[in-house]
């Protein structure tokens, strides 16, 4: 890294870090406040060359320590992640400008304006207006200013490599907090449901969704390689142990999302490299798949079999459960019959929980985003999602140098279809998928 900091500084530091936030939660709360005055004054007082990576890390962090926050309650609100988010991109596009070239961007976030009118007449009484509709709206927004921001925006090859480890950093530091939380998984075991007990005692899908991305980005860290061995080693343990929390948490998504995540980074990296280094590649994709292995034997072992039961679908007795998605599929078809019944405007924004409330006095909140904004948008739904969808595509098709571009995609839509956008990450990934990624500039040798 070219700053004052070495990897191995700051990863260590981040040790620290967790573990100083789990012997005191109240250090939380000066960690959140000390990294937004940090990355601000970073941001304000950089070179104009430097402004767009600074923004772009600070997002990054922010993003990765997200649920870190939430599980230790530092963060000032429990959204206060999405709107720093918003607040750098919109920071950026102030002083920076934005690509003429993203309107679509604009259009989407203009689709969603109708949805908060419709829910000011639709929702209960009972129903917190402003809460519900920011809580649903704050990531589509989160994703909308982001991608403005980044569209076509050029950042180098390896201040990418940059921004994703400043969203990898405080993951180290929610894992270092889950390990010392929870040192023996044996002991809190329960079946083969989502464990909050083995999630640092938070939200096991969201740490799972965090967790999964963690694995993705040190796992294209590993299979794009260092010529450092202490660096490499250094590497497989992080991997190993953030997918060991993952895995543990029985929280399916993030772990199959980062694993897929992983697929197609190493696809594209694969295509994309010189046919002379393509043999030592496959050595290391050999090695990469033997440590998931070796892990999933740990994650086995630690849990007495019962995640092999979870991933095979079924309960602590071996019984095949009925329903895969544990219960998602059944709260998607709801949203989908509030589309069909309200196929112009839909819902609006947050009724389809509120509904459920009412019908059936359970307060579920939707697992799937494109159901949600079928159900809560209407039609306009369907424009929202063909521009999510095709506007990448179109931008890769004049684009092809982000060798992240298929895996920061296929993030973004596998995580919203098993976790919504409760969390920034999905939304800040898309967007990074739409970064206009340059060469290095070679050095010149003058005599």
């Amino acid at each position: 890294m070219k700053n004052k900091f070495s990897y191995t500084a700051l990863v260590g530091f981040h040790l620290f870090l967790g573990t100083l936030i789990f012997i005191n939660k109240g250090l939380g709360k000066i960690y959140f406040i000390a990294i937004l005055i940090y990355f601000l004054r970073k941001i304000i007082l950089a070179s104009n060359e430097d402004k767009d990576k600074y923004i772009l890390m600070g997002c990054a962090y922010f993003v990765g320590a997200e649920v870190f926050f939430r599980m230790t309650k530092s963060a000032l609100s429990y959204e206060a992640c999405k709107y720093i988010v918003i607040l750098f991109s919109l920071i950026g596009i102030i002083y920076k400008g934005a690509s003429g070239r993203a309107y679509p961007y604009f259009i989407y976030l203009i689709c969603l304006v109708p949805a908060i009118f419709v829910a000011s007449m639709t929702l209960s009484l009972e129903a917190n207006f402003r809460k519900n509709v920011l809580f649903v709206l704050s990531g589509p927004i989160c994703l909308g200013i982001a991608s403005i921001f980044c569209f076509d925006r050029k950042i180098s090859r390896h201040q990418l490599e940059d921004i994703l480890l400043y969203a990898l950093l405080p993951l180290i530091s929610l894992t270092t907090y889950v390990f010392l939380y929870n040192p023996s998984v044996k002991d809190v075991l329960s079946g083969t449901s989502s464990n909050a007990a083995t999630s640092g005692g938070f939200g096991a899908n969201q740490v799972s969704t965090v967790l999964g991305l963690g694995m993705f980005i040190i796992g294209a860290r590993i299979i794009s390689g260092s010529s450092k061995l202490l660096v490499t080693i250094l590497n497989v343990l992080i991997f190993v142990a953030i997918s060991f929390r993952a895995v543990v948490t029985f929280s399916r998504g993030g772990v199959i999302v980062g694993l897929l995540c992983i697929v197609f980074f190493l696809l594209t990296y694969f295509v994309s490299s010189p046919g002379r280094i393509k043999g030592a590649l496959l050595k290391r994709v050999v090695f990469f798949f033997t440590i998931i292995l070796i892990t999933w034997g740990i994650s086995s072992n630690q849990t007495e079999g019962l995640i092999d039961k979870r991933y095979a679908n079924e309960n602590a007795l071996g019984v095949e459960k009925e329903d895969v998605t544990t219960g998602r599929f059944t709260l998607f078809m709801d949203e989908i019959e509030g589309f069909v019944k309200n196929p112009f405007l839909g819902l609006g924004a947050s009724r389809t929980k509120d509904k459920r409330i009412e019908e059936q006095r359970e307060s579920l909140p939707t697992h799937n985003e494109v159901g949600r904004v079928l159900g809560e948008h209407g039609f306009l739904g369907i424009v929202i999602l063909l521009i999510l969808i095709f506007t990448p595509l179109i931008y890769r098709s004049q684009n092809k140098r982000n060798y992240y571009f298929y895996a920061f995609l296929c993030f973004w839509f596998a995580t919203i279809n098993h976790s919504s956008m409760r969390i920034a990450a999905p939304g800040f990934i898309y967007a990074l998928a739409l970064l206009n990624i340059t060469n290095e500039k070679p050095a010149l040798h003058r005599k």
